[in-house]
């Protein structure tokens, strides 16, 4: 019976109504209560499966995020670059009070027919100027930094992409993980299961006297051992699904768990792709290659710019302005009329000794020239030792699966033999023991080459497409 229906069913053994409307009534409200829990429990078992958690991760992962920023960074940097090769205009106006104490001459005014003299120690002036500049030639040094921002935000958006793929790669091995781990706990419980028996049929055998204590005692041991065997596993499973959670960036208090896809022996014993095949699809798709290509062109172009502090610069420049001032006798739209003026010019800049400035700065870009080159064949060596230990681990794995699979099918057999000669009492503790380690030994290589595979199989084909295989 479900817990609504539980709650159904004692409502109407506790509660006596007086009328039959109030009964429906109640009933509707207890059935919306129930499906509201039913949802909540829903909500609550939420089941992740690998594609879903890396497509959370891409939009919540806080390491991710501040990558984007970056990117967004560069971009402005860009703009403002590009910007930089307009002309700049500004505005100035400067007020100001001045006082000559000693002044003795000033207006003279004639009021009926009465002459008024007046000194002013207190002035005022007013300035107001516009003004323009404008870089027409610098030796490529404006063209040369927009191409420089722009190789930078292309870098920034790759490294935002570097960022996704280690985010990628490390849901991938985590995920895997657990999957081992539960399919590990699974292959305990039956062998628990196998110990309880044992052990029960230990016990009517020391009833029977067939079977010392000791011997009882030792099949009682193997039991807590494979008890204890399952709680580790489930603890390292717990963990390894925090790890996830916490990788998701879901901080709440909310259950958490992945969904347990079926795997199969033709999804362990899949083809595997060549690792040259790999490696050549992963030179043209993998942001860590590009990026330092783009490291070898961001240093070509800083070296144009450093070689430009040799060549000449040309600007142009121009300036509206005029200025008031209160001792004058014309009025303030007449002075800012007459004091108006206008300027433009034209200025040379050639270098001749910066005390070796500009030849320290195209040593230091063609070093850096140098090291970008140097680090892209790192990055290339670095790739095809990732994609050479990914290969050879699908391969070695996929050969121990096959060895294992077999293994276990003997070893199964050979146990359940042993089982029921033990049970007739044709072999003893020791034997049966020994045979039950045999079998869980087997077993778990099994599962170790089958995850491993997989997870080393999924790997190849991330380098070779980019892509997550579903």
């Amino acid at each position: 019976m479900s817990f609504v229906e539980k709650i159904l069913s004692n409502s109407t053994k506790l509660v006596s109504l007086p009328t039959n409307s109030k009964m429906i009534k109640m009933k509707k409200g207890l059935i919306a209560i129930g499906l509201a829990l039913m949802t909540m429990n829903a909500t609550a078992q939420k089941k992740w499966t690998m594609q879903e958690c890396i497509d959370y991760a891409m939009e919540n992962n806080i390491t991710l995020q501040k990558s984007k920023l970056q990117k967004q960074s560069a971009t402005e940097d860009l703009k403002g670059s590009k910007a930089a090769l307009l002309p700049s205009l500004s505005a100035s106006t400067n007020q100001s009070v001045g006082y000559k104490p000693w002044r003795d001459t000033g207006v003279a005014t004639v009021t009926n027919g009465t002459v008024n003299a007046k000194v002013d120690k207190a002035y005022y002036n007013g300035s107001y100027a516009l003004n323009a500049q404008w870089t027409v030639w610098n030796g490529g040094k404006n063209t040369n930094t927009i191409k420089l921002n722009q190789i930078a935000e292309d870098e920034a958006e790759l490294q935002t992409q570097e960022t996704a793929n280690t985010i990628q790669q490390r849901i991938a091995q985590i995920y895997t993980q657990i999957l081992y781990l539960d399919e590990s706990v699974k292959v305990n419980e039956q062998m628990l299961e196998t110990a309880k028996k044992n052990e029960e049929r230990g016990r009517e055998m020391v009833n029977v006297g067939k079977m010392s204590k000791a011997d009882l005692a030792q099949l009682t041991a193997q039991r807590a051992t494979d008890e204890y065997n399952i709680v580790e596993t489930r603890s390292q499973l717990l963990s390894y699904k925090l790890q996830l959670k916490q990788l998701l960036e879901i901080t709440d208090e909310t259950e958490f768990d992945v969904a347990i896809p079926e795997t199969t022996d033709a999804m362990v014993l899949e083809e595997i792709p060549t690792l040259q095949k790999v490696y050549e699809q992963a030179l043209l798709t993998r942001p860590e290659i590009e990026r330092s290509k783009l490291a070898i062109k961001s240093s070509d172009v800083s070296l144009s710019i450093a070689k430009a502090g040799w060549l000449p610069s040309i600007s142009m420049t121009g300036s509206l302005g005029t200025s008031t001032n209160s001792l004058s006798n014309n009025g303030w739209g007449n002075q800012m009329k007459t004091n108006f003026d206008a300027m433009a010019g034209v200025s040379v800049s050639v270098p001749i000794f910066d005390g070796r400035s500009t030849k320290t700065s195209v040593n230091k870009a063609k070093i850096q020239q140098q090291s970008a080159k140097l680090d892209l064949l790192d990055q290339q060596k670095t790739l095809y030792s990732d994609i050479q230990d990914y290969w050879l681990n699908a391969q070695t794995n996929q050969q121990k699966y096959r060895a294992a699979s077999a293994t276990v099918e003997s070893e199964q057999q050979s146990y359940d033999l042993l089982s029921e000669q033990f049970r007739l009492g044709l072999k003893n503790i020791v034997e049966l023991m020994t045979g039950k380690d045999n079998l869980l030994s087997a077993q778990q290589n099994q599962l170790q080459s089958k995850y491993q595979t997989i997870y080393n199989r999924q790997m190849l084909h991330f380098y070779e497409t980019g892509e997550m295989k579903k």
